[in-house]
């Protein structure tokens, strides 16, 4: 059940306000954010809810003049200069609290993302093909655990060709490239990607050579008898905690520098862009890994900082490839599993040339994912409060 607002006090002259809600928790809004953020028909548009009002709209010295409470319980503040009113409901402003401590470690990450290791293969986050289209509670489930893990298993796909594209469908839209709409993971006589072949593959993020980078990344097993062939995935953020725990300066090294990675096919193709292995916000948030040693172009770092970059990632290739991180699991023909491409790392042992190994792929990106998750998950709070 939602919490009430139980207290108001105006701060800083007015500059802010301080809201206390009844389970004790209390947060600071800036007067010139509520303005911002009013959901009054003036400032925004009631059927697109986008903001009419830009930045220079908003008097830098506006201050809350009054506020109270609704006979509902939303808080309804007039503002000064003029006498603009606007209210906002109790739930929304507690979901958008940013009167928080911020972490100061580099490398912190939200808190609904759940870093894992080897221990993860006890309990693979999976779902069945057959409930997620059924039934909308089991579709949020299993992409929440895209959301909270960084990947998922999806399990009795049918093993026929484009079954692919309707998973994505589910929650978004299939990213085309230069590899199609989808793509086959086969041994091929001249491949085009060391992926087409037997080889065992190191863990890796796709893609870093083009930007955007395809957020998700989608494999179903179509066939699978032939020998070895695992599944490997890791957890970049994982594996960064272990950096910042071991060697912080490493962290920040390999943060500070971008480096450029490429592909290319004959004259048909030639990507190319770059971007830090470790990728921080400015507020030092984790955001994305990025590591493919099959793809990194030459790097063009200065010459004062070149040696002691390389040995930053080999330390962090090292705990990349520590066995306690690594989650192996092998796909059966039906079998699909999505993986976050800004975080987790996927890769495979070899396999023999006897027997089939055949997977198609496609690439996807996240925010559908989330936009979808989020959608089904307000449905469910909105049936929720029906039913009280």
């Amino acid at each position: 059940m939602a919490t009430a607002i139980t207290q108001l006090t105006i701060v800083e002259s007015g500059s802010a306000i301080a809201i206390a809600w009844d389970d004790g928790c209390v947060a600071r809004f800036h007067a010139i954010w509520l303005r911002d953020n009013a959901q009054d028909p003036a400032t925004r548009d009631a059927g697109s809810g986008q903001r009419k009002v830009t930045v220079l709209d908003l008097d830098p010295n506006i201050a809350v003049a009054r506020a109270g409470l609704t006979d509902a319980g939303a808080l309804q503040v007039t503002f000064a200069p003029g006498r603009h009113q606007a209210s906002f409901e109790s739930a929304w402003l507690r979901d958008r609290i940013y009167d928080r401590p911020r972490s100061d470690r580099p490398g912190w990450t939200r808190p609904w993302i759940r870093r894992w290791d080897g221990r993860l293969m006890d309990r693979l986050p999976r779902a069945s093909h057959r409930a997620v289209t059924t039934k909308t509670d089991a579709l949020a489930g299993w992409l929440n655990s895209v959301r909270r893990y960084g990947f998922s298993i999806l399990t009795d796909v049918p093993a026929e060709p484009g079954a692919i594209e309707r998973v994505v469908a589910l929650f978004g839209y299939v990213r085309e490239t230069n590899y199609g709409r989808t793509f086959d993971v086969r041994t091929e006589v001249d491949p085009v990607n060391l992926a087409y072949t037997g080889l065992p593959l190191q863990v890796h993020t796709d893609n870093p050579y083009r930007d955007p980078v395809p957020t998700l990344q989608l494999l179903h097993c179509l066939d699978s008898d032939a020998g070895g062939g695992d599944s490997v995935v890791v957890d970049g953020f994982e594996a960064v905690a272990h950096l910042a725990r071991e060697a912080p300066d490493t962290l920040a090294l390999l943060a500070r520098h971008s480096v450029p990675f490429a592909f290319t096919r004959d004259n048909a193709t030639h990507l190319a862009a770059r971007g830090p292995m470790i990728e921080l916000s400015p507020e030092g948030e984790l955001k994305a890994v990025r590591f493919n040693n099959r793809s990194a172009a030459p790097f063009d770092l200065p010459y004062e900082a070149m040696a002691d970059f390389y040995a930053a990632y080999r330390r962090f290739a090292a705990i990349l490839e520590r066995p306690t991180l690594a989650v192996t699991f092998k796909l059966a023909a039906g079998d699909l599993f999505v993986v976050d491409n800004r975080r987790v790392l996927h890769g495979r042992t070899g396999y023999a040339g006897a027997g089939t190994r055949h997977l198609q792929g496609c690439y996807a990106d996240i925010d559908s994912l989330l936009s979808t998750l989020a959608v089904l998950e307000a449905r469910r709070n909105t049936e929720r409060e029906t039913v009280v």
